[in-house]
């Protein structure tokens, strides 16, 4: 769930929550304090609530000061001072007292309040002294207590006390309703803290703890989670995140490893002509080259020995600069035929020193056109017939270049009958140190990274390169260029 989602949730639930709740609280509330008062006025031995209790008390207390008064000295019922009296004493107790005479109103404290209960009050003689008991009104809700009396000249008449059980119940459900209030904030703060720190503070806890597993190098510490939304995105992030550090951290270990082997196959590699020139320079001061042939042949010897050490190094550091992006590719547009035609008239004229014959077959138009780097391309080619003279083992050596059409590309076959290279060591003559001749024999060593500077170069020029080969029989290397095709503008 995305965050701006979880946002409005919150501020939807802060909003309605508290309101659906308060008014379920308020009418739960009414409706209990309700029952409550109508259990005042209808049953006086069940226990009642504190506010109901107190309600019914006064009244009763009032009634009963009142009965005093009617047995004492009941012509004070026809004293409109004396009743304005008790009216003024009980003012703001949500109490008054009602006269009535002849089914006429004769004294209110609350004129109001009498016009409603006028018609539903009980007729004379409805009061019952010896229960005390009361009458309930629902609309409006009022508590009414009677005591019937005479007055001087013979008329019937009674007195009410009309408690208003409204005022007295909106009061104790302000306060109940201030404490629901109070407990629903605190219910929804706690929903609303629970839920946010289960669905956004865990899962940063849970991140915080695998960047420290991160910190620490342990790159196996793995966080896989469905959840969508920002969330969710920033575990997936972790997670390609830990997989590119993992995979970064896998190769700089097999690229120390690579180093090592490199440094072992340069010393030993190095360590080979330096020793034999050593020894050649040696028999020539200690004069064991005692005559002019010998003297030629191992001043020879040493000049070639000097070159293998000069071509090994020229190929480490062509290597180091491809691999780091320090060498810049100039690239041309090429004619196919002519530029090939003069690689193999060079390569022509070593090979033929060598004994080794050389075919050339071009099956693509004259105008066909590649976009390569003419001296970069060329290493390419030397590097891989090279390889094929190096591991040449037949007495009448053959190498046959091709260049094939393959639509929108150039396919260049480099085809050699040698030895040939194993199955199980054909899939890795392109990667860096490689080297088929485990046995570092001195007369077909080398650093191991001939091939991969031309699947480097290769890539570079977006073509790509791969071998056949069948032992006993030959290698065939194939590598593929794309076609230069010049876009023309045509008419509408």
């Amino acid at each position: 769930m995305k965050f701006k989602t979880r946002i409005r949730i919150t501020f939807i639930t802060i909003i309605l929550l508290p309101l659906l709740l308060t008014a379920l609280a308020f009418l739960l509330i009414g409706f209990y304090l309700s029952n409550d008062f109508k259990t005042a006025v209808s049953n006086p031995t069940v226990e009642l609530s504190e506010s109901m209790q107190e309600l019914t008390n006064y009244s009763d207390d009032l009634y009963k000061d009142l009965l005093k008064v009617k047995e004492e000295n009941p012509e004070k019922f026809e004293d409109v001072e004396f009743l304005q009296s008790v009216t003024d004493g009980i003012s703001g107790n949500n109490t008054f007292i009602m006269v009535r005479k002849d089914g006429a109103v004769y004294y209110s404290g609350n004129d109001r309040a009498s016009g409603k209960l006028m018609d539903m009050l009980p007729a004379y003689g409805g009061g019952d002294i010896s229960t005390e008991s009361g009458y309930y009104y629902k609309n409006p809700e009022r508590y009414v207590k009677q005591i019937d009396f005479r007055f001087s000249d013979g008329s019937e008449g009674s007195l009410f006390v009309v408690t208003a059980a409204a005022t007295v119940i909106s009061k104790r459900l302000l306060a109940d309703m201030t404490i629901a209030i109070m407990a629903i904030l605190v219910f929804t703060s706690g929903m609303l803290t629970r839920w946010i720190s289960k669905s956004v503070f865990s899962p940063l806890g849970e991140l915080n703890v695998a960047m420290q597993k991160i910190k620490e190098g342990n790159f196996d510490y793995s966080l896989p989670t469905e959840a969508k939304g920002e969330m969710g995105d920033l575990y997936r992030n972790y997670e390609d995140m830990r997989l590119r550090l993992k995979e970064s951290s896998e190769e700089k270990v097999e690229q120390e490893k690579n180093n090592k082997e490199l440094i072992s196959n340069i010393s030993h590699d190095l360590k080979t002509p330096i020793t034999a020139i050593k020894g050649y320079v040696e028999g020539i001061m200690d004069g064991v080259a005692d005559t002019p042939e010998k003297v030629d042949k191992y001043i020879k010897t040493i000049y070639n020995k000097a070159n293998d050490m000069d071509k090994l190094i020229n190929e480490l550091t062509l290597y180091s600069g491809i691999e780091n992006s320090r060498i810049p590719y100039n690239f041309h547009r090429i004619n196919v035929a002519d530029y090939f035609g003069d690689c193999v008239e060079e390569v022509g004229l070593d090979l033929e020193s060598k004994s080794i014959k050389l075919d050339y077959e071009n099956m693509v138009d004259r105008d066909t056109l590649v976009i390569a780097d003419p001296e970069q391309l060329k290493k390419v080619i030397n590097n891989i017939i090279s390889n094929s003279v190096k591991y040449m083992d037949k007495h009448e050596g053959h190498i046959a270049i091709r260049i094939l059409d393959e639509a929108d590309s150039i396919r260049v076959e480099i085809e050699d009958n040698g030895k040939g290279i194993a199955q199980q060591d054909l899939q890795k003559i392109f990667d860096r140190f490689y080297r088929t001749d485990t046995s570092r024999n001195s007369a077909q060593g080398g650093s191991g990274i001939g091939l991969s500077i031309v699947k480097k170069i290769i890539e570079d020029h977006g073509g790509y390169i791969w071998a056949t080969s069948k032992e006993g029989e030959g290698t065939c290397m194939h590598f593929v260029l794309r076609k230069y095709i010049e876009l023309q503008a045509t008419e509408v």
